[in-house]
Protein backbone atom coordinates (compact mmCIF):
# COMPACT_ATOMS: atom_id res chain seq x y z
CA UNK A 1 0.00 0.00 0.00
CA UNK A 2 1.44 3.61 -0.99
CA UNK A 3 2.23 5.90 2.15
CA UNK A 4 0.15 8.73 2.96
CA UNK A 5 1.80 12.01 4.51
CA UNK A 6 -0.68 12.66 7.61
CA UNK A 7 -0.93 14.05 10.84
CA UNK A 8 -0.94 12.10 14.41
CA UNK A 9 -4.29 12.96 15.64
CA UNK A 10 -5.61 12.11 12.10
CA UNK A 11 -3.56 8.89 11.86
CA UNK A 12 -4.47 7.79 15.44
CA UNK A 13 -8.25 8.16 14.10
CA UNK A 14 -7.40 6.20 10.74
CA UNK A 15 -5.97 3.77 11.96
CA UNK A 16 -8.61 3.03 15.09
CA UNK A 17 -11.40 3.07 11.86
CA UNK A 18 -9.10 0.20 10.10
CA UNK A 19 -8.58 -1.58 13.12
CA UNK A 20 -12.43 -2.52 13.16
CA UNK A 21 -13.28 0.31 15.92
CA UNK A 22 -16.98 0.98 15.03
CA UNK A 23 -18.20 4.06 18.14
CA UNK A 24 -16.14 6.67 18.91
CA UNK A 25 -17.20 9.21 22.13
CA UNK A 26 -15.30 12.13 23.22
CA UNK A 27 -15.30 15.66 24.40
CA UNK A 28 -13.10 18.50 22.39
CA UNK A 29 -9.76 19.57 23.94
CA UNK A 30 -6.47 20.84 22.40
CA UNK A 31 -4.22 19.16 21.13
CA UNK A 32 -6.44 16.52 20.42
CA UNK A 33 -9.60 17.92 18.47
CA UNK A 34 -8.29 16.78 15.40
CA UNK A 35 -9.00 13.17 16.00
CA UNK A 36 -12.27 14.00 17.02
CA UNK A 37 -12.76 16.11 14.19
CA UNK A 38 -11.38 13.20 11.51
CA UNK A 39 -13.64 10.73 13.46
CA UNK A 40 -16.78 12.96 13.08
CA UNK A 41 -15.93 13.38 8.76
CA UNK A 42 -15.07 9.22 8.37
CA UNK A 43 -16.66 7.00 10.69
CA UNK A 44 -19.70 6.87 9.26
CA UNK A 45 -18.61 5.62 6.02
CA UNK A 46 -16.78 2.38 7.79
CA UNK A 47 -20.88 2.21 9.30
CA UNK A 48 -19.62 3.29 12.71
CA UNK A 49 -21.17 5.63 15.58
CA UNK A 50 -19.35 9.18 16.06
CA UNK A 51 -20.85 11.56 19.05
CA UNK A 52 -19.82 14.26 20.63
CA UNK A 53 -20.80 13.75 24.45
CA UNK A 54 -21.29 16.89 26.68
CA UNK A 55 -18.58 15.82 28.80
CA UNK A 56 -15.28 13.79 29.31
CA UNK A 57 -17.32 12.06 32.13
CA UNK A 58 -20.23 11.42 29.88
CA UNK A 59 -17.84 10.04 26.85
CA UNK A 60 -15.88 7.22 28.87
CA UNK A 61 -19.68 6.01 30.17
CA UNK A 62 -20.31 5.75 26.60
CA UNK A 63 -16.93 3.89 26.08
CA UNK A 64 -18.61 1.52 28.80
CA UNK A 65 -22.20 0.74 27.37
CA UNK A 66 -20.51 0.40 23.65
CA UNK A 67 -17.51 -2.11 25.20
CA UNK A 68 -20.04 -4.11 26.80
CA UNK A 69 -21.91 -5.18 23.93
CA UNK A 70 -18.64 -6.58 22.89
CA UNK A 71 -18.20 -3.58 19.96
CA UNK A 72 -14.52 -2.09 19.26
CA UNK A 73 -14.76 1.03 20.69
CA UNK A 74 -12.26 4.51 21.49
CA UNK A 75 -12.09 7.82 23.45
CA UNK A 76 -9.30 10.55 23.16
CA UNK A 77 -8.57 13.26 24.91
CA UNK A 78 -5.91 15.01 26.65
CA UNK A 79 -3.98 15.32 30.01
CA UNK A 80 -6.98 17.22 32.27
CA UNK A 81 -9.86 15.46 30.01
CA UNK A 82 -8.18 12.12 30.60
CA UNK A 83 -8.44 13.42 34.46
CA UNK A 84 -12.06 13.52 34.08
CA UNK A 85 -11.79 9.84 32.67
CA UNK A 86 -10.59 8.45 35.47
CA UNK A 87 -13.51 6.64 37.34
CA UNK A 88 -15.17 5.23 34.26
CA UNK A 89 -11.30 3.91 33.73
CA UNK A 90 -11.53 1.87 36.59
CA UNK A 91 -14.98 0.88 36.03
CA UNK A 92 -13.75 -0.90 32.72
CA UNK A 93 -11.10 -2.59 34.56
CA UNK A 94 -13.19 -4.15 36.81
CA UNK A 95 -16.12 -4.80 34.37
CA UNK A 96 -13.10 -6.73 32.61
CA UNK A 97 -13.90 -4.49 29.22
CA UNK A 98 -12.10 -3.94 26.05
CA UNK A 99 -11.54 -0.57 25.36
CA UNK A 100 -9.01 2.29 23.85
CA UNK A 101 -8.34 5.19 25.68
CA UNK A 102 -5.83 7.74 23.90
CA UNK A 103 -4.00 10.47 26.08
CA UNK A 104 -2.07 13.51 23.32
CA UNK A 105 -0.47 15.13 26.60
CA UNK A 106 -0.10 18.56 27.72
CA UNK A 107 1.69 20.96 29.74
CA UNK A 108 -0.06 20.55 33.60
CA UNK A 109 -0.63 20.15 36.27
CA UNK A 110 -4.40 22.04 36.28
CA UNK A 111 -5.45 23.05 32.99
CA UNK A 112 -1.81 23.93 32.28
CA UNK A 113 -1.13 25.16 28.39
CA UNK A 114 -1.34 22.71 24.97
CA UNK A 115 2.52 22.31 24.79
CA UNK A 116 3.72 18.93 24.85
CA UNK A 117 4.60 17.25 27.67
CA UNK A 118 4.72 14.16 29.66
CA UNK A 119 3.66 15.09 32.58
CA UNK A 120 0.82 12.08 32.96
CA UNK A 121 3.40 9.05 33.23
CA UNK A 122 2.24 8.49 36.72
CA UNK A 123 -1.56 8.71 36.05
CA UNK A 124 -1.64 6.24 33.21
CA UNK A 125 0.75 3.51 34.10
CA UNK A 126 -0.53 3.20 37.71
CA UNK A 127 -4.29 3.13 36.90
CA UNK A 128 -4.82 6.28 37.65
CA UNK A 129 -8.42 5.68 39.39
CA UNK A 130 -9.41 3.57 42.43
CA UNK A 131 -8.93 0.61 43.30
CA UNK A 132 -6.13 -2.28 42.58
CA UNK A 133 -5.95 -2.08 38.76
CA UNK A 134 -3.25 -1.44 36.35
CA UNK A 135 -3.85 -0.20 32.30
CA UNK A 136 -1.64 -1.31 29.83
CA UNK A 137 -0.05 1.87 27.80
CA UNK A 138 1.76 2.29 24.99
CA UNK A 139 4.10 4.99 23.65
CA UNK A 140 4.44 5.44 19.89
CA UNK A 141 7.61 7.72 19.21
CA UNK A 142 6.77 8.39 15.16
CA UNK A 143 4.12 8.79 13.71
CA UNK A 144 3.95 5.53 12.14
CA UNK A 145 3.83 3.85 15.25
CA UNK A 146 1.23 6.05 16.45
CA UNK A 147 -0.82 3.86 13.27
CA UNK A 148 0.68 0.67 14.41
CA UNK A 149 0.40 0.91 18.13
CA UNK A 150 -3.49 2.09 17.46
CA UNK A 151 -3.80 -1.16 15.90
CA UNK A 152 -1.93 -3.66 18.63
CA UNK A 153 -3.80 -1.80 21.28
CA UNK A 154 -7.31 -2.74 20.54
CA UNK A 155 -5.66 -6.19 19.71
CA UNK A 156 -4.54 -6.11 23.22
CA UNK A 157 -7.51 -4.83 24.85
CA UNK A 158 -9.78 -7.44 23.04
CA UNK A 159 -7.41 -10.49 23.88
CA UNK A 160 -6.81 -9.31 27.68
CA UNK A 161 -10.33 -7.58 28.00
CA UNK A 162 -8.49 -4.78 29.54
CA UNK A 163 -8.81 -0.50 28.66
CA UNK A 164 -5.45 -0.02 26.79
CA UNK A 165 -4.04 3.53 26.83
CA UNK A 166 -2.43 5.11 23.61
CA UNK A 167 -0.42 7.75 25.00
CA UNK A 168 1.76 10.81 22.82
CA UNK A 169 1.52 14.39 23.28
CA UNK A 170 0.71 17.75 21.14
CA UNK A 171 3.77 17.26 19.16
CA UNK A 172 3.39 13.77 18.09
CA UNK A 173 -0.41 14.40 17.48
CA UNK A 174 0.34 17.60 15.23
CA UNK A 175 3.64 16.70 13.25
CA UNK A 176 3.46 14.54 10.20
CA UNK A 177 5.16 11.79 8.80
CA UNK A 178 4.59 9.37 5.99
CA UNK A 179 2.84 6.62 7.17
CA UNK A 180 1.69 3.03 5.87
CA UNK A 181 -1.74 1.74 6.74
CA UNK A 182 -2.72 -2.05 7.41
CA UNK A 183 -5.23 -3.40 5.67
CA UNK A 184 -8.65 -2.63 6.99
CA UNK A 185 -10.14 -5.38 9.76
CA UNK A 186 -13.80 -6.49 9.03
CA UNK A 187 -15.32 -6.30 12.85
CA UNK A 188 -17.43 -9.18 11.57
CA UNK A 189 -14.33 -11.61 11.17
CA UNK A 190 -13.09 -11.10 14.66
CA UNK A 191 -13.42 -13.33 17.64
CA UNK A 192 -16.28 -13.82 19.30
CA UNK A 193 -16.89 -12.50 22.51
CA UNK A 194 -19.34 -15.01 24.73
CA UNK A 195 -19.04 -12.55 27.88
CA UNK A 196 -20.12 -9.51 25.66
CA UNK A 197 -23.79 -8.40 26.84
CA UNK A 198 -26.07 -8.97 23.95
CA UNK A 199 -29.55 -8.85 24.89
CA UNK A 200 -32.15 -11.38 24.46
CA UNK A 201 -32.67 -14.18 22.47
CA UNK A 202 -29.09 -14.97 21.93
CA UNK A 203 -28.21 -18.02 23.90
CA UNK A 204 -28.32 -17.49 27.81
CA UNK A 205 -28.41 -14.74 30.20
CA UNK A 206 -25.31 -12.82 30.36
CA UNK A 207 -24.21 -10.97 33.80
CA UNK A 208 -21.30 -8.28 34.42
CA UNK A 209 -20.65 -6.67 37.33
CA UNK A 210 -18.04 -4.58 39.26
CA UNK A 211 -19.96 -4.24 42.17
CA UNK A 212 -19.24 -7.49 44.32
CA UNK A 213 -20.18 -6.67 47.66
CA UNK A 214 -18.71 -10.36 49.35
CA UNK A 215 -14.82 -9.69 50.12
CA UNK A 216 -13.59 -12.79 49.76
CA UNK A 217 -15.11 -12.60 46.21
CA UNK A 218 -13.87 -8.83 45.36
CA UNK A 219 -10.44 -9.86 46.71
CA UNK A 220 -11.00 -13.37 44.04
CA UNK A 221 -11.71 -10.61 41.41
CA UNK A 222 -8.28 -8.61 42.47
CA UNK A 223 -5.74 -11.96 42.20
CA UNK A 224 -7.25 -12.70 38.99
CA UNK A 225 -6.55 -9.21 37.42
CA UNK A 226 -3.18 -9.23 39.21
CA UNK A 227 -2.67 -12.64 37.24
CA UNK A 228 -3.65 -11.09 34.46
CA UNK A 229 -1.21 -8.20 34.11
CA UNK A 230 1.75 -10.63 34.87
CA UNK A 231 1.08 -12.54 31.56
CA UNK A 232 1.10 -9.29 30.00
CA UNK A 233 4.17 -8.40 31.59
CA UNK A 234 5.91 -11.83 30.77
CA UNK A 235 4.39 -11.80 26.94
CA UNK A 236 3.72 -8.14 25.57
CA UNK A 237 6.56 -5.78 27.14
CA UNK A 238 8.10 -3.55 23.80
CA UNK A 239 10.94 -1.48 23.79
CA UNK A 240 13.49 -0.50 21.07
CA UNK A 241 17.36 -0.70 21.40
CA UNK A 242 19.04 1.72 19.88
CA UNK A 243 23.41 2.20 19.73
CA UNK A 244 23.99 -0.12 22.32
CA UNK A 245 26.21 -3.06 20.86
CA UNK A 246 29.12 -1.27 22.41
CA UNK A 247 27.30 0.84 24.53
CA UNK A 248 29.38 1.89 28.38
CA UNK A 249 26.25 4.46 28.98
CA UNK A 250 22.41 4.25 28.94
CA UNK A 251 19.87 7.17 27.95
CA UNK A 252 16.17 5.89 28.97
CA UNK A 253 13.50 7.96 27.50
CA UNK A 254 9.76 7.65 25.41
CA UNK A 255 7.65 9.34 23.15
CA UNK A 256 8.84 12.50 21.92
CA UNK A 257 12.16 12.70 24.06
CA UNK A 258 12.93 9.63 22.79
CA UNK A 259 13.13 11.04 19.53
CA UNK A 260 15.08 14.33 20.77
CA UNK A 261 17.84 11.82 22.51
CA UNK A 262 18.17 9.88 19.53
CA UNK A 263 19.42 13.31 17.84
CA UNK A 264 21.76 13.75 20.83
CA UNK A 265 23.09 10.20 20.84
CA UNK A 266 24.44 10.73 17.58
CA UNK A 267 26.12 14.18 18.80
CA UNK A 268 27.33 12.08 21.50
CA UNK A 269 28.99 9.73 18.89
CA UNK A 270 30.37 11.67 17.16
CA UNK A 271 32.21 12.78 20.03
CA UNK A 272 33.62 9.42 20.90
CA UNK A 273 31.58 8.85 23.73
CA UNK A 274 29.68 5.41 23.51
CA UNK A 275 26.22 6.00 24.40
CA UNK A 276 23.03 3.82 23.26
CA UNK A 277 19.02 4.35 23.96
CA UNK A 278 16.53 2.16 25.88
CA UNK A 279 12.96 3.52 25.13
CA UNK A 280 10.25 1.94 25.96
CA UNK A 281 7.49 1.16 24.10
CA UNK A 282 5.04 -0.16 26.84
CA UNK A 283 4.97 1.87 29.54
CA UNK A 284 3.05 -0.85 31.49
CA UNK A 285 4.66 -3.43 31.15
CA UNK A 286 7.44 -1.73 31.87
CA UNK A 287 10.96 -3.15 30.22
CA UNK A 288 12.06 -3.61 33.75
CA UNK A 289 14.27 -7.47 32.93
CA UNK A 290 16.54 -5.42 29.87
CA UNK A 291 17.65 -2.99 31.95
CA UNK A 292 18.02 -5.12 34.46
CA UNK A 293 20.36 -7.41 32.22
CA UNK A 294 22.27 -4.26 30.68
CA UNK A 295 23.44 -3.59 34.57
CA UNK A 296 25.57 -6.42 34.27
CA UNK A 297 27.71 -4.55 32.43
CA UNK A 298 26.41 -1.23 32.65
CA UNK A 299 27.20 1.13 35.55
CA UNK A 300 25.58 4.96 34.22
CA UNK A 301 21.85 5.62 33.33
CA UNK A 302 20.38 8.93 32.36
CA UNK A 303 16.72 9.31 31.84
CA UNK A 304 15.05 12.18 29.80
CA UNK A 305 11.61 12.99 30.36
CA UNK A 306 9.29 16.29 29.42
CA UNK A 307 8.00 15.95 33.24
CA UNK A 308 9.61 17.13 36.64
CA UNK A 309 10.72 12.77 36.73
CA UNK A 310 8.26 10.16 36.71
CA UNK A 311 9.51 7.25 34.56
CA UNK A 312 12.74 7.48 36.39
CA UNK A 313 10.92 5.93 39.54
CA UNK A 314 10.20 3.06 37.60
CA UNK A 315 13.54 3.31 36.28
CA UNK A 316 15.02 2.91 39.54
CA UNK A 317 13.03 0.35 40.74
CA UNK A 318 13.79 -1.84 38.10
CA UNK A 319 17.74 -0.97 38.75
CA UNK A 320 17.09 -1.28 42.37
CA UNK A 321 20.09 -3.04 44.42
CA UNK A 322 21.95 -3.39 40.99
CA UNK A 323 24.94 -1.04 42.08
CA UNK A 324 24.59 1.28 39.39
CA UNK A 325 24.17 5.59 38.82
CA UNK A 326 20.82 6.56 37.85
CA UNK A 327 20.44 10.34 36.89
CA UNK A 328 17.76 12.34 35.37
CA UNK A 329 17.43 15.26 32.98
CA UNK A 330 13.57 16.66 32.92
CA UNK A 331 12.01 19.97 31.23
CA UNK A 332 8.42 19.76 32.64
CA UNK A 333 5.49 22.35 31.76
CA UNK A 334 5.66 22.00 28.05
CA UNK A 335 9.30 23.22 27.16
CA UNK A 336 10.43 21.28 24.22
CA UNK A 337 14.06 20.31 25.10
CA UNK A 338 16.85 20.22 22.16
CA UNK A 339 19.30 17.33 21.18
CA UNK A 340 21.87 19.98 21.82
CA UNK A 341 20.70 20.19 25.44
CA UNK A 342 20.30 16.72 25.58
CA UNK A 343 23.84 16.02 23.96
CA UNK A 344 25.29 18.57 27.02
CA UNK A 345 23.91 16.64 29.42
CA UNK A 346 25.11 13.14 28.29
CA UNK A 347 28.21 14.92 28.33
CA UNK A 348 28.71 16.25 31.74
CA UNK A 349 27.30 13.26 32.99
CA UNK A 350 29.60 11.36 31.27
CA UNK A 351 32.90 12.88 31.93
CA UNK A 352 32.05 11.49 35.59
CA UNK A 353 32.17 8.25 34.83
Amino acid sequence: MDKVFISGNHCIAEAAIRAGCRCYFGYPITPQNELGEYMAAHMRRAGGVFLQSESETAAINMVIGAASVGTRVMTSSSSPGVSLKQEGLSFLAGFEFPAVIVNMMRGGPGLGNIAPAQGDYFQSTRGGGHGDYRTPVLAPASVQELADLTVKAFALADAYRTPVMLVGDGMMGQMKEPVTFPEPIDPETLPAKPWALKGRGDGPSRYQASLILDGLEMERHNWKLVRKYKVLAEQETMYESYMMDDAEFVVVAYGTTARIAKGAIKRARKDGLKVGLIRPITLFPFPDKVLRELARSIRHFLVFEMSTGQMVEDVRLALENCGVEINFHGRPGGVIPTPVEFSRVIHRYYRRM
